[in-house]
């Protein structure tokens, strides 16, 4: 058995980029900018935000303090302050079970990104816009190849430990990150009729705010901050008791906020540049879609501009920038169960990342092989009407289901086991002016009343839609 000092995160700002980092991944660079045109354009930007702060920064709060209180993951949360109700453990293993799964199908996207890269880098991005290019893809025997790169890459960082590997390696990828987004940016907005993409994505239309609207921007908003995932749990354990948890998580949602609304600069007038006539009502919402299929027939059309080898700089630049998205994301999902490992087993960080990363790909390649290559994955099961894939299954059961259901737990665990009086003395200790304050008074009522209701209802709306096809909106 091996004991463990708990790591810490050497500075404030290493926290908030590497906590930004776990939040920003390829839904905000893809996926928001296109649900947001689709649903009312600046609208939906700001019910998105109202939810952000009022509903997503208090859950913030209150993973960041239990994981600092107990400094532990989410496993050894619930059973520091729940030490004899075993019930409460469950939970705890639940949010373990959730960063596990989610990192399997994150892993299948971050490596198809490298290798539509590579591809890019190797001149092949007229090809890629075949019709049948991303089906070829998926199904062939270099993704091996290019798990082997990232896994190589992904377990150095995890290895290096948390001021060296994952505070360090945010403080590099994420402000590159930023700048890449802004530089593509500018150079998107000097492009003809860009400025058309831009009014589509910024003028608002009350008209098509609903409840599913409102449903989907809730959902947008959760889970694009990493909520449920035990990664804020995780990294509240890595603070330092000086720190502010309360300022802490008001610069991670800005953050996330952010760069989903900058996405929304590039990729819609992007689209309406270099196809003026498109029906933004027929644009997937899938991030996959979207990346994979639409994007590179836009990268393409740049070259009557700017040249083939234009075109492609922009579009490699571009899958940098969501590789190093998706690369944060993955980092951060990862560390959850490492933690947990190094907690519960008292092994060592390089026992913990080795035998979880080979975990992660043994089931990783399950979800690689399930899109025709082996019939069993492939048609794993069948519900909603549909057989579904393994990957189907991973990305139902444990994103779009699960995680409203960890947030529900973790809201009343922190109210009504841990205490409100617990809650307000552990962000009051690295923020004095917290006591009393209108913050408080509001978090108090929130935790407690209106967010676990809101997300356990999303919970059973989500259950009842993908599984029974019932939709309660």
């Amino acid at each position: 058995m091996v004991t463990n000092s708990r790591e810490h995160f050497g500075s404030r700002i290493g926290f908030i980029l590497a906590a930004a980092g776990s939040a920003v991944g390829i839904g905000n660079l893809v996926g928001f900018p296109v649900n947001a045109a689709k649903n009312g354009g600046a609208a939906f930007l700001f019910i998105y935000a109202i939810f952000v702060f009022l509903i997503c920064v208090p859950v913030m709060m209150a993973e960041l303090s239990a994981g600092r209180a107990s400094q532990r993951g989410p496993i050894g949360t619930y059973k520091h302050f729940a030490p004899n109700n075993k019930l409460w453990h469950l939970p705890g293993v639940l949010a373990i079970i959730t960063p596990f799964m989610i990192t399997v199908f994150y892993t299948v996207l971050t490596i198809w990104i490298f290798g539509y890269l590579v591809e890019i880098l190797t001149g092949n991005l007229a090809a890629m816009t075949n019709g049948d290019y991303f089906g070829n893809f998926i199904n062939s025997k270099i993704l091996f190849g290019y798990l082997l790169v990232v896994a190589i890459f992904v377990g150095v960082t995890l290895f290096s430990g948390v001021q060296n590997g994952i505070e360090r390696g945010a403080k590099i990828m994420m402000p590159a990150l930023f700048f890449m987004l802004i530089a593509l940016v500018i150079f998107i907005l000097t492009r003809d009729n860009a400025l058309a993409g831009v009014r589509y994505y910024l003028v608002p239309d009350f008209s098509k705010i609903n409840a599913s609207v409102i449903n989907g921007a809730m959902s947008q908003a959760f889970f694009s901050l990493s909520l449920g995932m035990g990664i804020l749990v995780t990294y509240g354990s890595y603070m330092e008791r000086f720190e502010n948890i309360a300022n802490s998580a008001k610069m991670v949602a800005f953050a996330d906020t952010a760069v989903a609304f900058t996405a929304g600069l590039l990729v819609l007038p992007a689209i309406f540049s270099f196809n003026p006539n498109t029906n933004t009502e027929e644009l997937s919402s899938s991030s996959v879609s979207l990346i994979f299929t639409f994007l590179p027939q836009i990268f393409l059309a740049m070259q009557d501009s700017i040249g083939y080898i234009g075109a492609s700089a922009v579009a490699a630049i571009f899958f940098t920038l969501v590789f190093f998205a998706a690369l944060t994301s993955l980092i951060s999902i990862i560390e959850v169960p490492v933690a947990a490992a190094i907690d519960q087993l008292c092994v060592s960080r390089t026992k913990a990342v080795t035998s979880v990363g080979l975990a992660i790909i043994v089931a990783s390649i399950s979800c690689f092989v399930s899109f025709g290559m082996v019939e069993f994955f492939t048609k794993f099961t069948y519900y909603g009407g549909a057989d579904k894939s393994f990957f189907d299954v991973i990305l139902d059961v444990f994103y779009d289901t699960v995680l409203p259901l960890n947030g529900f737990l973790i809201c009343i665990f922190v109210v009504y086991k841990w205490g409100k009086n617990n809650l307000s003395k552990e962000i009051s200790d690295g923020a004095p002016e917290y006591e009393n304050s209108f913050l408080q008074k509001y978090l108090n009522l929130a935790l407690g009343t209106f967010i676990p209701l809101i997300l356990i209802l999303v919970f059973i709306n989500t259950v009842l839609t993908k599984y029974f096809s019932i939709s309660l909106i």
